[in-house]
């Protein structure tokens, strides 16, 4: 039933020039769904697509709707009519996700946390429609070696923001945030924390990063190098007391550098 009604929906989207390509990604095709998952449809294209347009095509299919939000990318969720499921419609430009694709693997910048999401996300994606064949070859690319510049980057910029800086790192602010019992900063700094130590897992491992969902369950399926007492220290962290804490995150920074090699561990010395 879902098959026959996105069938439906990719036709119609094809038919706008505009369009350049519209897939199926999200946790339905990088093996992680579950019974809560929805469908992640993006639809690339050269310019915005009218939201009229969408608008009349969620009517077909839902009652329940939201058209045009923008809160994180410009998107429409619906739930269909007849099944209940749930379809989450995002909307990029061609030229971003082209550009985004080339500063992170041509040009090898290393963001704070969460660098090589979107290279997952297109690597992942499965086509539903592809005018000339442009996505395909965005694939293509993204397919090739793990870039060792990328790697580099990745680990030296996110291990200097966990504890290698002089001032601010992530583990002094939350240092900081338990001396003050100030919760708030420390649960964000911790969250900070996460996002830098698994992007240095994820590029040791030469894989792209998958996202801010079910990390700890990706990194243990597919990365062959991981710290000692890696998930039962992140579980231990979440149960242990605000002093505590601290003593467990510096232990997981040590036995992260020790999965490193010499020569990228000793980037930040």
């Amino acid at each position: 039933m879902i098959e026959n009604t996105l069938k439906e929906i990719v036709n119609a989207y094809s038919k706008l020039d505009q369009v350049c390509a519209v897939v199926l990604a999200g946790s339905r095709t990088s093996n992680q769904s579950d019974y809560l998952s929805d469908y992640d449809i993006y639809i690339y294209a050269d310019n915005e697509i009218p939201v009229g347009f969408r608008l009349e095509l969620a009517k077909k299919y839902s009652d329940k709707y939201e058209i045009d939000n923008r809160y994180f990318e410009t998107g429409d969720e619906w739930e269909l009519r007849d099944s209940g499921t749930g379809l989450d419609f995002m909307f990029r430009c061609k030229n971003w996700i082209t550009g985004t694709i080339e500063n992170v693997y041509d040009k090898h910048i290393a963001s704070n946390g969460y660098t090589t999401c979107f290279l997952h996300n297109v690597k992942t994606s499965e086509i539903l429609y592809d005018k000339d064949n442009w996505f395909l070859n965005l694939q293509n690319k993204i397919r090739g070696p793990y870039p060792e510049a990328l790697k580099s980057n990745i680990i030296k910029r996110n291990l200097m923001l966990l504890s290698d800086k002089k001032s601010a790192s992530y583990l002094e602010q939350i240092e900081f945030a338990v001396k003050r019992n100030d919760l708030i900063s420390l649960n964000h700094r911790i969250a900070a924390f996460f996002a830098s130590y698994f992007d240095i897992i994820f590029a040791m491992n030469e894989i792209y990063h998958p996202g801010e969902k079910r990390m700890i369950k990706y990194a243990k399926s597919h990365c062959k190098i991981l710290p000692v007492d890696f998930e039962e220290n992140i579980n231990n962290l979440f149960k242990a007391d605000n002093a505590l804490k601290i003593i467990i995150l510096k232990n997981m920074i040590i036995e992260l550098k020790k999965i490193l090699p010499d020569s990228i561990a000793g980037m930040t010395d």
